[in-house]
């Protein structure tokens, strides 16, 4: 089968498109046939060698798609040959076929295009945590969120809106800031209008955000200011860097909340896994939620996928296609 590997870490040069064996299943272990692949910063960051990989070269990235079962191994029980699947956490997704435990495959709905599930599982159940888990997003919850053209930021926004929640987003350009209100949010600052100052303007008695997510991390601080007192900080990202240290003396005195979040430590069962999918498939067909607009590349020109979404000029999802 052709996959997309690196024998070497560095940039979008050492990428190759090339053959290599197809996986051999494990008794529990279902072979799919790539639809649909979902590209992630942190396919870019494990090309770098910023993530521990196991094994030898060549490397495969990649731990989002969907597809078709094309064989399961024998002690799989509720999978057949045919069956339309995804997944969201199964690594070297970046081939033609992908060896999927079957405690990861996800079901997909007829309803539901290949190219839709590689593009929301994985940032979908991240926005549906984060609005639940994380913080209880509710109504007339004033909430904000860097990074708000992106991915994840274009769904948290629909699924806070559903959920009552006033929402300011906050990007980088006029371009990112359109495709924010596009997705719904109330109010939209650039990094370079005193977004701190702003989101406190829009809020009560100028107090600050009830919740804000950061997935920058060089903001934090700056997050920390623009909440109010007793409200809460979501850290779930360093697309902008490492965080400054915290004090925790200053939670104490001003009553806020620091909280941390990873989608893994939430979906820890193969009924969560579905259950939650399946109510951000329902989000979708409800039109609750729209798929934002997504990039397209073949497989073999992942180089060039890599290269657009660091230059972070892409406002939605890039997808690779076998």
């Amino acid at each position: 089968m052709k996959a997309l590997t690196f024998h070497t870490f560095g940039g979008p040069e050492v990428l190759q498109y090339q053959d290599v064996p197809t996986p051999e299943l494990n008794s529990n272990e279902i072979l799919v046939e790539m639809k649909a692949i979902g590209l992630n910063f942190a396919d870019v960051y494990r090309r770098k060698g910023n993530y521990h990989l196991l094994g030898d070269p060549p490397y495969i990235a990649g731990y989002e798609g969907s597809g078709v079962v094309k064989s399961v191994g024998f002690s799989v029980q509720n999978v057949k040959e045919g069956d339309r699947v995804a997944f969201a956490d199964v690594p070297y997704a970046n081939a033609e076929y992908v060896a999927v435990p079957e405690d990861h495959l996800i079901p997909l709905p007829e309803e539901i295009s290949f190219e839709t599930a590689a593009s929301i599982l994985l940032q979908g159940l991240t926005a549906q945590y984060l609005t639940r888990d994380s913080y209880a997003v509710g109504q007339g919850t004033l909430l904000a969120l860097h990074a708000a053209a992106g991915g994840v930021g274009q769904l948290l926004i629909q699924i806070s809106k559903a959920l009552g929640a006033e929402v300011i987003g906050l990007t980088s350009t006029e371009a990112k800031k359109e495709a924010a209100l596009a997705a719904g949010a109330d109010h939209v600052f650039l990094y370079n209008e005193e977004w701190v100052k702003q989101v406190k303007n829009v809020s009560s008695a100028q107090k600050g955000a009830d919740v804000i997510y950061d997935s920058v991390g060089s903001t934090l601080m700056d997050s920390f200011e623009a909440v109010r007192t007793g409200g809460t900080v979501v850290f779930y990202g360093m697309a902008g860097g490492d965080p400054s240290p915290v004090d925790p003396r200053m939670l104490m005195d001003t009553s806020k909340t620091l909280t941390g979040g990873d989608l893994w430590n939430v979906i820890t069962s193969h009924k969560e896994r579905v259950s939650r999918s399946q109510e951000l498939f329902d989000l979708i067909l409800s039109g609750s939620v729209k798929v934002p607009e997504m990039t397209c590349y073949p497989l073999e020109q992942g180089a060039e996928a890599h290269r657009f979404l660091e230059s972070r000029k892409s406002t939605g999802k890039i997808l690779l296609i076998p």
